[in-house]
């Protein structure tokens, strides 16, 4: 098991945990069921719940037993596969094995550049035909056909689950009011529940939508293209949810003990502890935080790389920078927690309960863990939501520079990085001209030098344009 196994296991533990302890108190169910009430609130709850059942599958992570070698007795121990599979791969073992050569369209028949290929007998420079793209088609103008038609069959499979899904919702409605089922449906299509499950059962009728024809697709097709290197981009797209969970959850963990800790305790004990703890942050603030975090991964790869016997599989080295670099996240991100919960626990501190109980004599450590800290948590809530969605940024914009994840794992960033490459030579959407401008001189009699500026040249490099009589042409800068 990897680390980071460890960690999506762990979450889903403490979550099935915490929901265990919200169904035993009524104070703590109340108030989730406020928040439940809300339609963006759980309709957003659904959405995540399923992309974290995909990290969740992804972590199941395994190496497949080799076979005995002939001869080698019955007492000998058994060995494994170097390669690490998930669940996931498992799932999808379509994609997997569906390499490609090098670039192809989203559900493309035919690959993205020209290659020599054998056309009854003889040599053509065309479009060769992908291995794992509708492969099953004899010929191209049956692709429209097949597409729509897989298309339906994939959104009548979706509906399907979400019609049963309702169903279900239907039924857990019913045996909680002890009505009838019809009764129950009807309520809920009519949006008459305590909760809004009529959002619910739309969000996952959108979902099924949506993923039943992709799904389908992705048994024929790569859905959206394949990379430099062939591989399939839906399946790296569901690949990289899992590193975004494990960034976003592991680099929260890491940050919280500092920021809460240090926080509480310079805005309670002011101070000296409060001005060590306010020069370390402001040391800290002050420096970049992409620069400061790619040092910080360049050191770590430096270790990486200079104890290689540490690691069985590449799998496990990968996995090892996924959790330190969540460890730096961490270590570097506290400082604006620890700012707003110093600034609140110094305001709380002046009010008449916590003057109270230090008048009684109460110790500073239990009128922090007692007193202080249950009142900064909504803080530490807003924040740690809103910096959820920061740490996976930084993780794509530090794979995109190359000192993020593994290149062997995927990410969001590392697949920006790569389509990079391929939008240099020929970018979709936007087209940049790159030219150089050239100045146009006459010769004359009287030696005039320069004439006109700013004739922009698209060409490569301005020794290539026509000679033009009477006229010289001399670049400024080189393209």
């Amino acid at each position: 098991m990897l680390w980071s196994d460890v960690v999506v296991i762990a979450t889903l533990v403490l979550l099935i945990v915490y929901g265990w302890r919200i169904h035993a108190s009524p104070n703590l169910r109340a108030n989730w069921m406020k928040v439940l009430r809300d339609r963006a609130a759980i309709c957003s709850s659904v959405i995540l719940v399923l992309f974290f059942a995909v990290a969740v599958v992804d972590s199941l992570h395994f190496r497949r037993g080799l076979p005995h070698a002939a001869g080698g007795g019955a007492d000998q121990a058994q060995a494994y596969s170097t390669r690490t599979e998930s669940l996931l791969d498992v799932l999808l073992s379509r994609q997997v094995a569906g390499r490609e050569t090098s670039y192809s369209a989203p559900l493309a028949m035919r690959g993205f550049t020209k290659d020599s290929v054998d056309v009854n007998g003889q040599i053509e420079r065309t479009y060769p035909r992908l291995k794992h793209g509708g492969e099953m088609l004899a010929d191209d103008a049956q692709w429209l056909g097949d597409v729509m038609q897989t298309v339906a069959i994939g959104l009548a499979y979706g509906v399907l689950v979400a019609m049963l899904a309702s169903a279900g919702i239907a039924w857990t409605v019913a045996r909680k009011n002890r009505i009838g089922f019809l009764d129950a449906l009807l309520r809920l299509l009519q949006g008459r529940t305590d909760l809004p499950l009529r959002a619910v059962a739309v969000t996952l009728l959108a979902l099924c939508a949506v993923f039943g024809p992709l799904l389908a697709l992705a048994q024929h097709y790569h859905v959206f293209g394949t990379d430099r290197t062939g591989n399939d981009v839906f399946f790296q797209a569901l690949k990289s949810i899992r590193t975004a969970f494990v960034i976003g959850t592991l680099s929260t963990i890491a940050t919280l003990p500092l920021a809460v800790g240090l926080g509480i305790v310079s805005g309670y004990l002011r101070g000296w502890v409060d001005e060590v703890v306010q020069y370390l942050y402001t040391v800290l603030s002050s420096i970049p935080n992409v620069l400061l975090i790619a040092a910080c991964v360049l050191m770590m790869q430096v270790f990486i790389d200079t104890h290689p016997d540490m690691f069985e599989t590449g799998a496990e080295r990968s996995d090892v920078r996924l959790f330190l670099l969540c460890v730096i996240l961490g270590l570097t991100g506290w400082a604006t927690l620890c700012r707003l919960l110093r600034a609140e626990t110094m305001k709380l501190s002046q009010l008449e309960y916590v003057q109270a109980a230090t008048a009684f004599g109460v110790r500073a450590g239990r009128i922090m863990v007692r007193h202080i800290f249950p009142n900064v948590v909504h803080l530490i809530i807003i924040t740690t939501v809103l910096d959820f969605s920061a740490l996976i940024l930084y993780e794509a914009v530090l794979s995109y520079v190359g000192v993020g994840v593994d290149p062997s794992m995927n990410s969001f960033g590392g697949m920006i990085n790569l389509a990079r490459h391929r939008n240099e030579p020929r970018p979709a959407g936007v087209v940049v001209v790159r030219g150089c401008v050239c100045v146009h001189g006459h010769a004359g009699a009287r030696g005039q030098s320069v004439r006109r500026w700013g004739a922009r040249c698209v060409r490569p490099a301005c020794a290539q344009l026509p000679p033009a009589p009477a006229r010289q042409l001399d670049c400024l800068t080189p393209c």
